[in-house]
Protein backbone atom coordinates (compact mmCIF):
# COMPACT_ATOMS: atom_id res chain seq x y z
CA UNK A 1 0.00 0.00 0.00
CA UNK A 2 1.19 3.47 -0.83
CA UNK A 3 -0.23 6.78 0.37
CA UNK A 4 0.55 10.17 -1.13
CA UNK A 5 -0.58 13.72 -0.60
CA UNK A 6 -1.46 15.29 -3.95
CA UNK A 7 -1.54 19.08 -3.69
CA UNK A 8 -2.90 20.26 -7.06
CA UNK A 9 -4.85 18.98 -10.08
CA UNK A 10 -1.58 19.13 -12.01
CA UNK A 11 -0.01 16.80 -9.44
CA UNK A 12 -2.98 14.41 -9.81
CA UNK A 13 -2.46 14.43 -13.57
CA UNK A 14 1.27 13.76 -13.02
CA UNK A 15 0.41 10.80 -10.78
CA UNK A 16 -1.62 9.43 -13.68
CA UNK A 17 1.38 9.79 -15.99
CA UNK A 18 3.50 7.95 -13.44
CA UNK A 19 1.00 5.11 -13.01
CA UNK A 20 0.70 4.71 -16.79
CA UNK A 21 4.37 3.67 -17.01
CA UNK A 22 3.64 0.49 -15.05
CA UNK A 23 0.32 -0.49 -16.66
CA UNK A 24 -0.15 -3.24 -19.21
CA UNK A 25 -2.99 -5.09 -20.92
CA UNK A 26 -5.16 -6.85 -18.36
CA UNK A 27 -4.64 -4.27 -15.62
CA UNK A 28 -7.72 -2.93 -13.86
CA UNK A 29 -7.82 0.13 -11.63
CA UNK A 30 -10.76 0.87 -9.34
CA UNK A 31 -11.02 4.57 -8.47
CA UNK A 32 -12.97 5.55 -5.39
CA UNK A 33 -13.63 9.04 -4.11
CA UNK A 34 -16.33 11.70 -3.91
CA UNK A 35 -17.40 13.93 -6.77
CA UNK A 36 -14.61 16.37 -7.45
CA UNK A 37 -11.92 14.24 -5.84
CA UNK A 38 -9.86 13.97 -9.03
CA UNK A 39 -10.78 10.56 -10.48
CA UNK A 40 -11.18 11.84 -14.02
CA UNK A 41 -8.12 14.09 -13.71
CA UNK A 42 -6.08 11.03 -12.70
CA UNK A 43 -7.54 9.07 -15.61
CA UNK A 44 -6.63 11.87 -18.04
CA UNK A 45 -3.03 11.59 -16.86
CA UNK A 46 -3.07 7.84 -17.34
CA UNK A 47 -4.57 8.27 -20.81
CA UNK A 48 -1.88 10.78 -21.76
CA UNK A 49 0.82 8.48 -20.40
CA UNK A 50 -0.56 5.55 -22.39
CA UNK A 51 -0.85 7.79 -25.46
CA UNK A 52 -4.45 6.97 -26.22
CA UNK A 53 -6.88 8.87 -28.41
CA UNK A 54 -8.73 11.46 -26.39
CA UNK A 55 -10.05 13.52 -24.97
CA UNK A 56 -10.50 11.48 -21.82
CA UNK A 57 -13.74 12.67 -20.24
CA UNK A 58 -16.03 11.13 -17.68
CA UNK A 59 -18.15 8.33 -19.18
CA UNK A 60 -21.08 9.04 -16.85
CA UNK A 61 -23.82 9.07 -19.44
CA UNK A 62 -22.40 6.34 -21.69
CA UNK A 63 -21.14 4.13 -18.82
CA UNK A 64 -17.97 3.11 -20.69
CA UNK A 65 -15.73 4.80 -23.21
CA UNK A 66 -12.87 3.12 -25.10
CA UNK A 67 -9.79 5.12 -26.03
CA UNK A 68 -7.66 3.28 -28.63
CA UNK A 69 -3.90 3.49 -28.37
CA UNK A 70 -2.13 5.81 -30.78
CA UNK A 71 1.11 3.80 -30.45
CA UNK A 72 0.00 0.18 -30.78
CA UNK A 73 -0.56 -0.44 -27.07
CA UNK A 74 -3.70 -1.70 -25.37
CA UNK A 75 -6.79 0.50 -25.39
CA UNK A 76 -7.88 2.36 -22.27
CA UNK A 77 -11.42 1.51 -21.22
CA UNK A 78 -12.84 4.13 -18.86
CA UNK A 79 -15.96 3.02 -16.98
CA UNK A 80 -18.28 4.92 -14.67
CA UNK A 81 -20.01 2.32 -12.50
CA UNK A 82 -21.97 4.85 -10.44
CA UNK A 83 -25.29 3.85 -12.02
CA UNK A 84 -24.51 0.12 -11.98
CA UNK A 85 -25.98 -1.84 -9.12
CA UNK A 86 -24.08 -5.12 -9.42
CA UNK A 87 -21.31 -7.08 -11.14
CA UNK A 88 -23.72 -8.56 -13.69
CA UNK A 89 -24.46 -5.08 -15.05
CA UNK A 90 -20.73 -4.40 -15.38
CA UNK A 91 -20.26 -7.76 -17.07
CA UNK A 92 -23.06 -6.86 -19.50
CA UNK A 93 -20.86 -4.03 -20.83
CA UNK A 94 -18.75 -6.81 -22.41
CA UNK A 95 -15.41 -5.21 -21.55
CA UNK A 96 -12.33 -7.05 -22.78
CA UNK A 97 -10.48 -6.90 -19.47
CA UNK A 98 -7.69 -9.21 -20.68
CA UNK A 99 -6.63 -7.04 -23.62
CA UNK A 100 -7.34 -3.55 -22.25
CA UNK A 101 -6.26 -1.33 -19.42
CA UNK A 102 -9.51 -0.70 -17.59
CA UNK A 103 -10.28 2.10 -15.16
CA UNK A 104 -13.54 1.82 -13.25
CA UNK A 105 -14.74 4.85 -11.31
CA UNK A 106 -17.14 4.00 -8.48
CA UNK A 107 -16.37 0.29 -8.99
CA UNK A 108 -15.53 -0.83 -5.47
CA UNK A 109 -17.75 -3.74 -4.43
CA UNK A 110 -18.50 -4.60 -8.06
CA UNK A 111 -15.20 -5.15 -9.89
CA UNK A 112 -13.76 -7.65 -7.44
CA UNK A 113 -16.67 -9.99 -8.16
CA UNK A 114 -15.50 -10.28 -11.78
CA UNK A 115 -11.71 -10.28 -11.58
CA UNK A 116 -8.97 -11.53 -9.26
CA UNK A 117 -6.40 -8.76 -9.63
CA UNK A 118 -6.85 -5.00 -9.49
CA UNK A 119 -5.27 -1.83 -8.25
CA UNK A 120 -7.45 0.07 -5.80
CA UNK A 121 -7.00 3.85 -5.83
CA UNK A 122 -8.84 5.77 -3.13
CA UNK A 123 -8.85 9.55 -3.34
CA UNK A 124 -9.91 11.52 -0.29
CA UNK A 125 -10.44 15.25 -0.21
CA UNK A 126 -10.93 17.44 2.84
CA UNK A 127 -14.37 17.27 4.42
CA UNK A 128 -16.45 20.23 3.37
CA UNK A 129 -14.26 20.85 0.34
CA UNK A 130 -16.14 21.71 -2.80
CA UNK A 131 -15.55 21.89 -6.49
CA UNK A 132 -14.85 25.45 -7.62
CA UNK A 133 -17.78 26.88 -9.52
CA UNK A 134 -20.15 24.07 -8.59
CA UNK A 135 -23.57 24.82 -7.22
CA UNK A 136 -26.22 22.43 -5.96
CA UNK A 137 -27.76 22.53 -9.43
CA UNK A 138 -24.53 21.55 -11.21
CA UNK A 139 -23.00 19.21 -8.65
CA UNK A 140 -24.16 16.14 -10.55
CA UNK A 141 -22.73 17.25 -13.86
CA UNK A 142 -19.65 15.29 -14.76
CA UNK A 143 -16.36 16.81 -15.66
CA UNK A 144 -16.89 19.15 -12.75
CA UNK A 145 -13.44 17.78 -11.93
CA UNK A 146 -12.14 20.16 -14.58
CA UNK A 147 -12.64 22.85 -11.95
CA UNK A 148 -11.08 21.08 -8.98
CA UNK A 149 -10.52 23.25 -5.98
CA UNK A 150 -6.81 23.46 -5.29
CA UNK A 151 -6.80 21.49 -2.07
CA UNK A 152 -4.65 18.55 -1.08
CA UNK A 153 -5.97 15.07 -1.69
CA UNK A 154 -4.82 11.89 0.01
CA UNK A 155 -4.37 9.10 -2.52
CA UNK A 156 -4.03 5.56 -1.23
CA UNK A 157 -3.07 2.87 -3.72
CA UNK A 158 -3.28 -0.81 -2.83
CA UNK A 159 -2.90 -3.84 -5.01
CA UNK A 160 -4.98 -6.99 -4.95
CA UNK A 161 -3.90 -10.28 -6.46
CA UNK A 162 -0.61 -11.70 -7.69
CA UNK A 163 0.03 -8.95 -10.26
CA UNK A 164 0.18 -6.33 -7.54
CA UNK A 165 1.76 -8.37 -4.73
CA UNK A 166 5.03 -6.49 -5.04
Amino acid sequence: MSTRIIKTPEDMHALGLELARDLRAGDVLVLTGPLGAGKTTLTRGIGEGLRVRGPVTSPTFVLARTHPSLVGGPPLVHVDAYRLSNAMELDDLDIDFAHSITIVEWGRGIVEKLIDEWLDVEIERPQGADVVGTTDETAGEKDAEDDLAVEPRTVTISGHGARWSS
